[in-house]
């Protein structure tokens, strides 16, 4: 089985990173590729709705859309976010904010293989 997960984050930490108490205006989105239960793959992106005041959920849903992401795990969503995500089939996992990357995509592994 193969999955991309985005993680909102703080900085350009990759799996080191914590995940961010904030979704549309996170700096960072770390994209997590899994293959058979292993991380295949890690790559930090900026992301181009952190700046702005309004309306950034949306921004970053689309990117996450066209990079053809799988899972989001968040500490929060917003209603709008939140829709726009199951419009687009990206399931949504909840994580504690600041949470170490790894653990928290090791955590939701062990959630949906179960």
């Amino acid at each position: 089985m193969r999955l991309k997960i985005a993680v909102p984050t703080e900085a350009n930490k990759g799996l080191e990173d914590a995940v961010s108490e904030v979704f549309g205006k996170a700096k960072t989105f770390t994209i997590v590729e899994v293959e058979n239960g292993q991380i295949r793959n890690v790559e930090v992106i900026d992301n181009p709705a952190a700046s702005y005041k309004y309306g950034s959920g949306p921004v970053a849903v689309k990117m996450l859309a066209d990079l053809k992401v799988d899972y989001v795990l968040a500490a929060g969503l917003g209603p709008g976010a939140s829709g726009l995500l199951e419009r687009h089939h990206i399931r949504k996992v909840l994580v504690k904010p600041n949470t170490k990357v790894s653990d928290a995509i090791k955590e939701m592994l062990t959630k949906i293989e179960s």
